[in-house]
């Protein structure tokens, strides 16, 4: 095996010994190679789901075969048209493009119901009056066999008669449903007798009231990659058990039918799902946590869904170099949530303008203004628009007697190595002047209000002043930022946190509730900002999906919110500069 084949992940390998072989037609041909994305149209994508996409598309996409989307919209009573446009929407804004018309489970409705009309025909289905709980018991244990349901040997007529009574409406739900006569010996419990149609008396978001059975997830699962032509039928580890079952459907739909009347058999292989830490997968907390509103809905900025990552302000690209890091094996392991939001910050480093806010405003006085000329005059500075991007130029913003700084960066009795403002200390401010406090104001309550300092004009733009007359360099050790206080704009900014607080969410106590971080999201007024971002300048990179984005100096990532107008915006924390969490484990 040559060292470039080694270097390929095992399915890439799989594919390339099947293409060489001619198992899907000539040798050699890479075009035949069809993959698929199979949504539930029953909630929103997760960032689990994009390693799935991702690992699908970009098959398709390097053999130069057909990628499919195609939803499994079978079970009507949790599925709506909200899901399936929200999904859509997130395939695109991961930059997947799927081939041809969108498709749906319910397409093949039809097909499947006459395939398994010939399975009851066959002897190999049969219609089952037993009670779910009952067949759940006849089931039995996986070091038990099962119990063969009364209804097993049903005559053939019968079956065929009552299921077509399923299908017409005229069963109750609950009452019948067809199962799959295999082995209720198996050891492996997929294939004891598996159901394939249930009665549900509900109309469908597509086909509305033609259909009063659906089928079940096992039996239409496989049957559609059939139809569709899918070569390599690529699922997680979980779906392995499940593979035996949807080649036995396949088979007995085949038994008996010549060599040009039998359907496609795809090739199912499994990968290791995504696993991330201080994250839920189960799309059933998921819901719960939307329907008792401990979020704000599926987009939450702190849901671990697509939708939520994208109204955060994460990128496709900081994603799709997540889930690529993470590599394809046959191996479950849990991955590190820093590691996602260091893909997050190596793309934003690069590509976020810098702007400066003030989140917890306090007023900086400079008290000698007036010795510089005017004391009403404003300066305007020369600011980076961002460090890493020379192409991305500079802008002018205002400087004057009166700024804003943040609470933090002023404390009256400094500690020795607090380098920011107190009482005698000098700080730089950036792309601004140094500034040395000497006094400040409190209200009643004893907060702070004002910190009045002197500048130096010989600082201007923060540059070091000139050396003294004994060649000494002035130097200080503390830069804060700042906003001119009569030339800002006021904004909402909503601090985003890690949902959770425990590494795996509900593993103590067996409730993912209990781990819920009451810290999640903190809503600040009245933050001072630069009067910049009202409209997108020059600088500014063009997001593929409209979102700005901006690094927040000594702050954090930001992006401006969907509930954003001119007048009021709304800013969400995209992430910290650094893994916060990193230093509390």
């Amino acid at each position: 095996m040559t060292e470039a084949v080694q270097q390929r992940h095992f399915i890439q390998q799989i594919i390339d010994a099947d293409i060489e072989s001619g198992k899907w037609g000539t040798p050699g041909d890479r075009s035949v190679i069809t993959t698929r994305f199979p949504p539930e149209p029953n909630g929103y994508l997760h960032i689990g789901h994009a390693k799935a996409i991702h690992i699908s598309h970009g098959l398709a996409r390097e053999y130069g075969g057909t990628f499919i989307l195609r939803f499994d919209d079978t079970n009507p009573a949790a599925e709506e048209v909200e899901f399936v446009d929200s999904i859509k929407h997130d395939i695109e804004w991961l930059g997947t493009h799927w081939d041809g018309e969108v498709r749906f489970a319910s397409d093949y409705f039809g097909q499947m119901y006459d395939w398994a009309v010939e399975l009851i025909e066959k002897g190999l289905a049969y219609v089952d009056e037993s009670t779910p709980e009952q067949i759940r018991e006849m089931r039995g244990k996986i070091e038990t066999p099962g119990v063969d349901s009364p209804f097993r040997d049903r005559p053939i007529s019968e079956s065929l008669d009552l299921f077509a009574q399923m299908k017409d409406g005229k069963i109750e739900n609950g009452k019948m449903v067809l199962r799959a006569k295999i082995d209720m010996a198996s050891s492996n419990m997929n294939l004891r007798d598996p159901v394939m149609y249930r009665v549900v008396n509900a109309p469908h978001h597509r086909t509305g009231t033609q259909w009063s059975i659906y089928p079940m997830y096992d039996w239409a699962h496989g049957l559609e990659d059939s139809i569709e032509g899918v070569t390599n039928s690529l699922c997680s580890l979980e779906f392995e058990d499940h593979r035996p079952l949807y080649d036995w459907f396949i088979d007995a739909i085949n038994q008996g039918r010549s060599d040009d009347e039998k359907i496609h058999h795809p090739q199912q292989t499994e990968f290791s799902r995504l696993a991330i830490s201080y994250t839920n997968m189960s799309k059933r907390y998921m819901r719960q946590l939307v329907q008792e509103n401990h979020v704000d809905g599926w987009d939450d900025p702190r849901m671990i869904t697509l939708a939520s990552f994208r109204r955060r302000g994460y990128t496709p690209k900081s994603i799709e170099d997540f889930v690529t890091g993470v590599g394809v094996t046959k191996f479950n392991a849990m991955m590190d949530i820093g590691r996602l939001e260091g893909a997050l910050r190596d793309d934003l480093n690069k590509r976020a303008p810098r702007r400066m806010a003030v989140l917890d405003p306090i007023k900086l006085v400079i008290t000698n203004w007036a010795d510089g000329g005017d004391d009403d005059r404003v300066e305007m500075m020369d600011a980076i628009n961002n460090p890493e991007d020379d192409s991305a130029g500079t802008r002018a913003i205002p400087f004057g007697k009166e700024l804003w700084i943040e609470r933090e960066d002023f404390m009256i009795d400094p500690p020795k190595k607090f380098f920011r403002l107190g009482v005698g200390r000098e700080v730089r401010l950036r792309c601004g002047y140094w500034v040395k406090c000497h006094d400040f104001k409190q209200d009643l309550d004893g907060n702070i209000t004002e910190v009045h300092c002197t500048y130096d004009p010989d600082t201007r733009g923060g540059n070091n002043p000139p050396p003294d007359e004994e060649g000494k360099v002035r130097k200080v050790k503390g830069t804060i930022h700042w906003v001119y206080a009569h030339d800002c704009i006021d904004a909402e900014v909503r601090m985003f946190d890690r949902l959770y607080k425990a590494e795996k969410p509900g593993k103590a106590t067996g409730n993912h509730l209990d781990d819920l971080n009451e810290n999640s999201l903190e809503i600040l007024k009245n933050c001072k900002l630069e009067r910049s971002f009202l409209t997108k300048t020059p600088d500014e990179p063009d997001w593929a999906d409209g979102i700005r984005r901006f690094q927040f100096e000594r702050t954090g990532y930001f992006c401006i919110d969907q509930d954003s107008t001119q007048s009021d915006l709304v800013f969400n924390r995209t992430a910290t500069l650094r893994d916060s969490w990193a230093k509390q484990r």
